[in-house]
C-alpha cells in the first residue's frame, strides 16, 4: 500500500449540546435551514440533521418556543421507572434513560385506577407526562411495561416489626419487609441479595415484601465493597443460559485459509494481576526500508466465537465492556471464552486477527494490513520482567528472548515515541494507584502503579494498530466505530486559563490550542507543589471521550483517524471493529451483513453510556477499599492537599493512598 496522502481536517457534525446551545443563543425563531447554514452542513449532512432535530424534540432538549431548559424538560410521552415515595407517601419515579448532564426532573405518579395492583419500586411504565412546577412534573400511565424481576442488595436486619432488608443503593429510600420463611436464613448484619415477591392487591407502595435468594457475608467482610458498587451501578453480572451453553460449546479453530503465524514467536506482556491475554506483539527490522521497522499486532479473533445476533453478541452488548475491580472482573464475555479459546496463553493454538504493520525511522505508518491467522504464542510476560530485561538484569526465561524479541521491539517503540512528540500529543502525569489485597481479601496496601517504558510500548503499538483499522475501514468505505474525543469546550478553557494565571502560566484565549499547548504547558510546572493540581485541571477542561460512527478524530492523541481494534474480548467496540476488517479483508466476508449508519449511531451512545457506567461502579468500589483501609487508621497523621475551597469546607486529597475528602 503506498503511503498515504495528508488527510484532510475531519468537519465536526454538531452534537445535541452545539444545535441547543446555538437555537437558545439565536434571536427569533430558528429552523433547520438557519442550523445548517450555522454548521456548514449539506448534502448527506442534512439528513443527519433531520434525524438529531427528532431526537432533541423526542427528548424535550427545547421548549415550544425552541428556548427551553434542556435540564428541566421532559418529552410529552416516555418511559420512566418508579424509584420510591417521597415524606408524604406520594409515588416517585424517574425517566427509565436519563443522558443529560444533571439530575433529572422530580416527576410524581399519579394513581393509576384502571390497572390492577399498585406499581412496586424498579417497575417501568409508559407515561404522559404534564409540567406542574419548576422542574417538577406529573405522571399519567399510558400502559405498564414488562419488566422482570430487579434484584436488590441490602443489609438484612431485624426489629421489632420482623425482618427488613435495607439497601445499600442511596437511590432506593425506602426499606423492604422480609418473612422468617423468606429470609432464608440469613443472620442481622449479613449483606443479602433478595427478589421482589408479587404486591398484594390494593396494597400501596409502601414496605414491598422480598425473599432473600444468596447470602453474601457480613456487611463488613470485603467482598462487599465491589458488590454494592456492582449493584448500584446496574452492571449486568449473571449470563443468559444460551450465552454460557455457546460459550462452552465453542472450541479450537481450524487454520483453513487463516496465515499460519505459529512459528513467529509472538508474545504477550501484560501485569502481572491481569486476568485476560487478548493481544501479542512482534517487532523486527524492515530490510527494504534503513530505520525501518516491520510490526505485527495480533488480537485474539473474538469475532470467530460470537456471532452477530447470537445469545453471546446479545450478552456482550448488553454489558458493552468488561469493568475491573480489586478483587474480581465482570466480564463481557462467559469464562470459557475470556479465560479460554479467546486468552493468548503460551504454547496453545489459538485464532487471531492480526494487523501487519510497517512504519519508517521516524515511526510514521506506511502500509498495513490485516489478515486472520493461527498463533501459539511464545511467552506470556510482566512489564516488570520485560524491563528488566532490558535494564540488563533479564530472569532466567527471557534470556534467549532478549535479541529475538525483546530488544527489536524497543527499536520500534522507539521510532514510534518519535513520532509521538512530533506530532504533539497530550500527555498528563496523573498518578495512578493500585490497591494490594492480602491472602483474606482485605486491603493491605495502596501504592502507586509504576510507569514503565514497557507499558508505554505495549501503548504505541497498540495505538498504531487502532490507527491502521480505523484508516483501512475509511479505505474501503466501511462503518467504523471511531474511538473519538473532541476539542476543549471554549468556556472550559476559559475558566483553566483563568486558574492557570494563579500559577504564572499563560493559556491564550485567543490561540488555537492544541494537545502540544497543553503539553507544554504541563512541562513548566513539571516538578513543582502544584503539578499534580495543574495535571488535574487540565484533564476536567477536556471533552469526553466516545464511541461514534461519525469521525472528528482524537484530540488528545493528535490522531485524525483512531478506533478500538485491540480488545474485542473486553470493549464491544473493538468486536465491531472486527466485522467490519473481516468484511473489508476476506472475500465474502459479510459485507451486506453489516449493521447500517443509524445502528451504528445508537450502538455507540449505548456502548458509551455502558463505558461510563463500568468507570463509576470501578471508582465507587476503589473508594469502598480505601475507606476501609483507613478506617483502622483513624488518629493518624497524613500529608495531603487541598484540591477546593468552599464555605462549608476543605475538599483535600491524601499522597499515600490518593484518598480525597471534605475537611469541615
Amino acid at each position: 500500500m503506498a503511503k498515504d496522502k495528508p488527510p484532510k481536517a475531519p468537519r465536526r457534525f454538531p452534537s445535541k449540546a452545539d444545535i441547543v446551545a446555538f437555537v437558545r443563543k439565536s434571536p427569533g425563531k430558528v429552523g433547520k435551514r438557519e442550523i445548517a447554514r450555522a454548521f456548514s452542513l449539506r448534502g448527506d449532512d442534512r439528513m443527519a440533521l433531520k434525524a438529531i432535530l427528532k431526537e432533541i424534540k423526542d427528548e424535550g432538549l427545547l421548549d415550544k418556543d425552541g428556548k427551553g431548559d434542556a435540564t428541566g424538560t421532559l418529552p410529552p410521552v416516555l418511559v420512566v421507572e418508579v424509584s420510591g415515595l417521597d415524606e408524604d407517601g406520594e409515588v416517585l419515579a424517574r425517566p427509565a434513560s436519563w443522558t443529560r448532564e444533571g439530575p433529572p426532573p422530580t416527576i410524581y405518579l399519579a394513581p393509576d385506577s384502571h390497572s390492577r395492583g399498585a406499581l412496586a419500586l424498579g417497575d417501568r411504565a409508559l407515561v404522559r407526562t404534564r409540567r406542574v412546577g419548576d422542574g417538577v412534573f406529573e405522571a399519567h400511565i399510558i400502559r405498564r411495561l414488562e419488566s422482570s424481576p430487579k434484584r436488590i442488595l441490602g443489609v438484612y436486619e431485624v426489629g421489632s416489626q420482623g425482618g427488613r432488608l435495607r439497601p445499600t443503593e442511596k437511590r432506593i429510600r425506602k426499606e423492604f419487609s422480609i418473612s422468617r420463611e423468606h429470609a432464608g436464613g440469613a443472620e442481622p448484619g449479613e449483606l443479602v441479595l433478595a427478589e421482589p415477591l408479587p404486591q398484594r392487591r390494593g396494597a400501596r407502595l409502601g414496605l414491598r415484601p422480598v425473599k432473600v435468594v444468596e447470602r453474601l457475608g457480613s456487611v463488613g467482610e470485603p467482598r462487599g465493597h465491589s458488590l454494592i458498587a456492582i449493584h448500584e451501578h446496574d452492571l449486568p453480572v449473571e449470563f443468559p443460559a444460551a450465552a454460557l451453553e455457546q460459550a462452552t460449546a465453542a472450541g479450537p479453530a481450524e487454520l483453513g485459509q487463516r496465515i499460519d503465524l505459529r512459528g513467529l514467536p509472538l508474545v504477550t506482556i501484560d501485569g502481572a494481576d491481569a486476568r485476560d491475554f487478548d493481544d501479542a506483539v512482534f517487532a523486527e527490522p524492515d530490510t527494504k526500508v534503513t530505520g525501518g521497522w516491520h510490526i505485527l499486532v495480533a488480537i485474539a479473533d473474538v469475532a470467530h466465537y460470537v456471532a452477530p445476533g447470537s445469545a453471546l453478541d446479545r450478552a456482550a452488548y448488553e454489558r458493552g465492556n468488561s469493568a475491573y475491580f480489586p478483587d474480581r472482573v465482570v466480564p463481557m464475555l462467559p469464562e470459557a471464552l475470556s479465560n479460554g479459546w479467546c486468552s493468548l496463553v503460551p504454547d496453545e493454538e489459538r485464532p487471531c486477527f492480526a494487523a501487519e504493520m510497517w512504519i519508517d525511522a521516524g515511526g510514521q505508518l506506511t502500509r498495513w494490513r490485516f489478515q486472520r491467522g493461527l498463533m501459539r504464542s511464545a511467552a506470556r510476560l510482566t512489564y516488570e520482567e520485560v524491563q528488566a530485561a532490558r535494564d540488563g538484569h533479564p530472569a532466567a526465561k527471557l534470556k534467549p528472548l532478549i535479541e529475538t524479541v525483546i530488544s527489536p521491539l524497543y527499536g520500534a517503540f522507539a521510532a514510534l515515541l518519535a513520532a509521538r512528540q512530533v506530532r504533539g500529543t497530550l500527555d498528563l502525569e496523573i498518578p495512578e494507584r493500585q490497591i494490594l489485597l492480602g491472602e483474606d481479601g482485605r486491603v493491605a496496601a495502596i501504592e502507586p502503579r509504576t510507569r514503565l517504558d514497557s507499558h508505554r510500548l505495549i501503548e504505541e503499538f497498540m495505538i498504531t494498530a487502532n490507527v491502521a483499522a480505523a484508516k483501512e475501514l475509511e479505505r474501503h468505505r466501511l462503518p467504523c466505530m471511531y474511538r473519538i474525543h473532541d476539542r476543549p469546550d471554549t468556556e472550559k478553557l476559559a475558566a483553566l486559563a483563568e486558574i492557570l494565571s494563579s500559577f504564572g502560566l499563560k493559556l491564550s484565549r485567543g490561540q488555537v490550542i492544541r494537545p502540544k499547548t497543553l503539553t507544554n504547558l504541563l512541562h513548566k510546572v513539571s516538578g513543582r507543589p502544584e503539578a499534580t493540581m495543574v495535571n488535574e485541571l487540565v484533564l476536567r477542561s477536556q471533552s469526553q471521550a466516545e464511541y461514534n460512527p461519525r469521525n472528528i478524530g482524537h484530540f488528545g492523541l493528535a490522531l485524525t483517524h483512531y478506533a478500538h481494534f485491540t480488545s474485542p474480548i473486553r470493549r464491544y467496540a473493538d468486536l465491531l471493529v472486527h466485522r467490519a476488517l473481516i468484511a473489508a479483508v476476506e472475500p465474502g466476508g459479510g459485507r451486506h451483513e453489516l449493521p447500517d449508519e443509524a445502528w451504528f449511531e445508537e450502538a455507540g451512545q449505548h456502548i458509551s453510556r455502558t463505558e461510563r457506567r463500568a468507570a463509576a461502579a470501578e471508582r465507587d468500589a476503589v473508594d469502598r477499599f480505601t475507606a476501609a483501609f483507613l478506617q483502622g487508621r483513624i488518629g493518624e497523621w497524613f500529608q495531603g492537599r487541598v484540591n477546593g475551597v468552599t464555605r462549608f469546607g476543605l475538599f483535600v486529597t491524601l499522597d499515600e493512598s490518593g484518598a480525597d475528602g471534605l475537611v469541615p
